[in-house]
């Protein structure tokens, strides 16, 4: 969506306007596509599960998320990072949203649904480790797709998951020894853990799985901006190169659907209800977080980019690194592993029906006022735009 100001409306011309009459084919029937390649990955995977091994293989899922991450990187202005992390008002929020609420959330819903304390809901051990290896890797890739589609800042959601990364690195492993070993026994659930003395995740493995999946887009990113900035200019980077490399997002994000569903199509029909009960405390917790972040964004007057960003880097979770540490700990076949597994095929539809909140709050919601956090916007040489920029 454009970031100069003019009034969209049925007339508007700009090609990457919000409004349903000026989108293309490919936005404006996202959900059908989505849900279209979400069908096509499953019956892949049941029908011709021999798809499975090239798709593991080439890394086909990797590929996927790593190209739908570099055109959202790629509108980044990167020149607007250092006033992003000056935001500290912000930057706090995020903090207590990613790693206070977020995982207390998770470990309550896993507790709720899994630990069997509640009577009719059974035990399930390892569905509960599978939750608390997902509510402990905080956001890392598809949320600037989703941030991207909701008309986020691209800056504020780049900085916060770079922010966020940073922390996960040291932090991860001793989030899930608490959530995960400390606090059952602590609470009288030693069943949920039994016969688990340590897991052995080092800062190497999370590094990677970092370095990997936000690393090389990352890079991407600010090499292609730096190298189209100075030798074209930011008038033609904005302008012709941004919109060109645009539809590359949605395509890989259905491509990268169709993959990894086809990866577990037999798991999903094979045991459809397990899937299902996996899905109910994730749903619960990404709308949850997702608009009590939000609320929090709104609070704190931040304006409508920034909350969106605040909002859908809280909603999300890094499930790479959940996913490469329950296979790395219990093996490709365990229970905690398919939990993970599940984790994204759930965000997904969940995710991009948020999307379709945001947008409805930013219409809904008077936003005059609001602008903690309002960085300078970036304008193309030759449009007489008046920037502006708010401090905390």
């Amino acid at each position: 969506m454009s970031d100069l100001d003019h009034e969209h409306g049925p007339d508007c011309g700009c090609p990457n306007c919000g409004d349903p009459r000026s989108m293309d084919v490919l936005d404006k029937y996202l959900t059908v596509w989505i849900f279209l390649a979400m069908g096509i990955g499953v019956g892949l995977g049941y029908v011709a599960p021999g798809v499975v091994e090239p798709i593991q293989e080439y890394h086909l899922v990797e590929i996927g998320l790593i190209a739908m991450m570099y055109p959202p990187l790629a509108k980044v202005n990167y020149r607007q990072l250092p006033r992003v992390f000056s935001k500290w008002r912000i930057l706090s929020l995020s903090l207590v949203q990613n790693w206070l609420i977020g995982p207390t959330l998770m470990f309550v819903l896993a507790v709720v649904f899994f630990s069997g304390i509640v009577p009719w809901f059974p035990a399930r051990p390892e569905y509960f480790l599978g939750l608390i290896f997902i509510g402990m890797a905080r956001c890392i890739a598809m949320v600037l797709v989703w941030n991207d589609l909701a008309d986020g800042s691209s800056e504020y959601a780049a900085g916060l998951v770079a922010f966020n990364s940073i922390f996960q690195i040291v932090t991860y492993g001793v989030y899930i020894w608490f959530f995960a070993l400390f606090l059952p026994p602590l609470l009288g659930m030693d069943a949920l853990v039994a016969g688990i003395d340590a897991f052995d995740i080092t800062v190497g493995q999370v590094f990677w799985a970092i370095a990997i999946f936000l690393g090389i887009p990352f890079a991407g990113g600010i090499l292609t901006r730096l190298g189209g900035v100075h030798s074209k200019g930011e008038g033609w980077y904005e302008e012709e190169f941004v919109p060109t490399i645009s539809p590359l997002t949605l395509i890989a994000l259905l491509f990268t659907v169709v993959v990894m569903f086809a990866t577990q199509g037999d798991a999903i029909v094979a045991q459809p209800t397990d899937v299902l009960w996996i899905a109910v405390p994730l749903t619960i917790y990404f709308v949850v977080m997702f608009l009590v972040s939000f609320a929090m964004g709104r609070g704190i007057g931040a304006d409508y980019s920034t909350t969106t960003a605040i909002g859908f880097t809280a909603a999300s979770n890094n499930f790479e690194l959940a996913i490469a540490v329950a296979v790395a700990v219990f093996g490709v076949g365990s229970g905690v592993a398919f939990a993970t597994v599940v984790g994204p095929l759930i965000e997904v539809p969940v995710l991009l029906a948020l999307v379709n909140v945001a947008i409805y709050f930013q219409e809904k919601f008077d936003w005059a006022g609001y602008e903690t956090g309002q960085l300078e916007r970036t304008v193309p040489a030759g449009d007489d735009v008046t920037s502006s920029k708010t401090d905390d």
